[in-house]
């Protein structure tokens, strides 16, 4: 058994904000691979679906970005699933736009849900690292973060979700360094190669 999780905050104010691309990121899986309907568990919204052979719960804490790990905690307590088989998708200020990453522990680079993530559950899980760009200056980043996407933004967005749907089985798997190609294949071909021209940063 698996647990997907995607970040985010919970309610109508926040659903467009760029810190919700793990949320985006886990409806779009939910949707393609016929997840049960979402409803109430571990401080949070879950479901499951059977993806590539394998039973996974998705989650979206609600519990606010800064206290994720709180249900993620409860989630795997209650299926005694191992750190490992945990991933976490999550917005990345250190990618370009329409990019993405896979890592496995590391630095949490000041992204607040995966800090309350490390402090309650440890270190040793997956991280999907979706790029939504830097502002250009630290002071700027708050506000950036919690803003929506702007219209312009919006076609990659739905589009490096799908390709995360798309692919879901790889990383269900373990497939990491496939899945990372798949995506990257996809967002080429789609034309979001250079988003912005903005350039990775790490």
């Amino acid at each position: 058994m698996l647990l997907f999780v995607g970040l985010g905050n919970p309610g109508s104010r926040y659903a467009g904000n760029r810190h919700n691309i793990g949320f985006m990121a886990v409806d779009a899986i939910a949707r393609r691979h016929k997840a049960a309907p979402w409803r109430r568990r571990f401080q949070g919204e879950a479901t499951e679906a059977t993806i590539g052979g394998e039973r996974v719960v998705l989650l979206k804490p609600e519990t606010f970005m800064n206290e994720s790990g709180r249900a993620v905690g409860e989630a795997l307590r209650f299926f005694k699933i191992a750190l490992k088989d945990v991933v976490v998708f999550h917005d990345e200020l250190d990618l370009a736009p329409s990019k993405l990453r896979v890592k496995l522990g590391g630095g949490n680079a000041g992204h607040n849900g995966l800090r309350s993530i490390t402090a309650l559950c440890g270190n040793d899980y997956r991280r999907i690292r979706m790029g939504i760009g830097h502002p250009g200056d630290k002071a700027l980043v708050h506000a950036y973060v919690l803003s929506d996407f702007a219209k312009t933004e919006r076609d990659w967005v739905q589009d490096l979700c799908n390709a995360c749907a798309d692919n879901a089985e790889l990383l269900a798997s373990g497939e990491d360094p496939a899945f990372q190609n798949k995506i990257h294949l996809a967002m080429e071909g789609r034309g979001w190669g250079d988003v912005k021209g903005i350039k990775d940063r790490d």
